[in-house]
């Protein structure tokens, strides 16, 4: 595609569906993509693909593109302390049983976990009266977005913010810790599922340590997500500067979570160039390349182990 045809496309790539804690349905999602009229969108729900194999069967009938992702969730330890960290998965193969089993565990953990947050709630005062309100999810990744919902529609809170300030957030009465594995690991389980792992939403961790995103980097780290809806104009800037000092793919994408209550989807607002995904594909190819490379070279070493090569 030529530049001129690349300037006037737009995509959103960090979009969340109902698989996890999204509004919008995978349909929804695609049919919002195209009435705001983006290119390319990618679904990246957290620790879960099951919304990706139906968003692009419903976007194989229009112009839309569908880039198959995830969002993982990981810590890292910073100054003696588990920082959360979340890694940005693109183009990865969703259909993996390796990548599935993974996620499983995911899945089991965020219900466990689920279970102690009701009862936490429910000593904290805010007990959650819908009995269904678990059984309503249980097929989803469930997240604290989930609760502070339910809790605002049963008027417990005034809105998600509250939820979160009150009962939710880290050292509030409801809050527990969720299931992760270290950024390392999550950008190796995004590699091994063919994928290109990008660091998302920066500004929340620890984005100055230079030796951390060394240490990422050489584990296989392709990206940092410089466009996102809460980074300012600066801290855009900041982390352009920082994908071309350290080699890194920019993308960007909204964070979208869907429509909620009277606010509208955030899908779209960030202007970012159809460029980043011409640059993913191209990157996804190289590292095709040398999967392949890697394969062979292993192959012919089984076959021919006294040659050297």
């Amino acid at each position: 595609m030529d530049n001129a045809a690349v300037a006037n496309l737009y995509v959103d790539m960090h979009i969340h569906t109902n698989c996890s804690d999204g509004t919008f349905t995978p349909q929804e999602a695609v049919k919002y993509a195209s009435k705001v009229k983006l290119a390319a969108i990618s679904i990246t729900d957290h620790d879960c693909v099951d919304g990706i194999n139906e968003a692009q069967e419903i976007a194989s009938k229009t112009v839309l593109e569908v880039v198959p992702g995830i969002e993982l969730s990981s810590e890292v330890i910073f100054d003696s302390q588990k920082s959360e960290m979340h890694i940005l998965g693109y183009y990865i193969d969703y259909k993996s049983e390796k990548l599935k089993k993974v996620l499983a565990v995911f899945k089991k953990a965020r219900y466990e976990r689920a279970v102690e947050m009701l009862e936490k709630l429910k000593k904290s005062g805010a007990e959650l009266k819908d009995p269904s309100f678990l059984k309503k999810i249980e097929d989803k990744i469930i997240g604290r977005l989930h609760f502070a919902k339910a809790l605002v529609e049963e008027k417990l809170v005034g809105s998600v913010n509250e939820a979160f300030q009150r009962y939710l957030s880290k050292d509030k009465p409801a809050y527990v810790s969720k299931y992760s594995i270290s950024a390392h690991d999550a950008i190796k389980l995004i590699l091994n599922a063919g994928g290109i792992p990008v660091m998302a939403h920066p500004y929340y961790i620890h984005y100055n340590d230079e030796n951390m995103f060394k240490s990422f980097i050489k584990d296989g780290l392709m990206g940092i997500e410089a466009w996102h809806i809460k980074h300012s104009e600066n801290t855009v800037k900041k982390f352009l500067n920082l994908a071309e000092k350290f080699n890194l793919i920019a993308t960007g994408g909204s964070d979208c979570h869907g429509p909620y209550k009277k606010e509208l989807p955030v899908m779209g607002r960030m202007r970012v160039s159809y460029s980043v995904v011409e640059i993913l594909k191209e990157q996804k190819k190289r590292w095709l390349g040398v999967s392949v490379q890697i394969a062979e070279r292993y192959i012919f070493c089984l076959l021919f182990p006294n040659i050297l090569i």
